[in-house]
């Protein structure tokens, strides 16, 4: 005689927050301002205000762009300013610095304006192995919102977890 195999994962009352399921879909685009530096040197202020003016922002359209400067060159924050002034009409998000910062900037966007209430004192785990392009801030900010409200927080698998809070009675 077979016993009925029971699955205690799915009748316990853990809940799993996948950073995964609220990743922004859409382009990420690396901008580059060092094409507009003179000999990838120079910022010469009338040529990159040329470049800027006779660029097509509209390529642009619903990306999410970091603008930096690959090259060992002094760029001033207007410069920075003035090409995310030309992006923000069409990009969905602008920053200044590398696609790491983007997709950390994103995270923490979608994290701050999320509910945590259905986590109120329930075991969580954080759910690891993603595919996509999760920052290891992302992870911080989630555990910032949900260490107040849940009654345990833990990383990984459900079949495999690292404890990382329990409150305390």
């Amino acid at each position: 005689m077979q016993e009925e195999i029971i699955n205690r994962v799915t009748n316990s009352k853990l809940k799993t927050f996948d950073l995964e399921e609220i990743y922004p879909e859409g382009k990420r685009v690396l901008f580059d301002v060092k094409d507009w530096l003179f000999q990838e040197q120079i910022l010469k202020e009338k040529d990159f205000r040329e470049s800027v003016k006779n660029h097509d922002w509209s390529q642009y359209q619903k990306t999410f762009v970091a603008i930096s400067c690959s090259v060992d060159a002094i760029i001033p924050s207007w410069a920075f300013m003035l090409v995310a002034s030309e992006l923000i009409p069409f990009a969905s998000k602008v920053v200044i610095g590398d696609l790491e910062l983007l997709e950390t900037v994103l995270y923490q966007e979608l994290i701050g304006f999320l509910d945590f209430k259905e986590f109120t004192n329930a075991p969580v785990i954080i759910k690891g192995c993603a595919d996509k392009p999760i920052p290891n801030s992302a992870y911080v900010f989630l555990i910032e919102k949900l260490q107040p409200v849940a009654r345990s927080i833990m990383f990984g698998e459900a079949c495999s977890t690292v404890p990382l809070y329990k409150t305390k009675r």
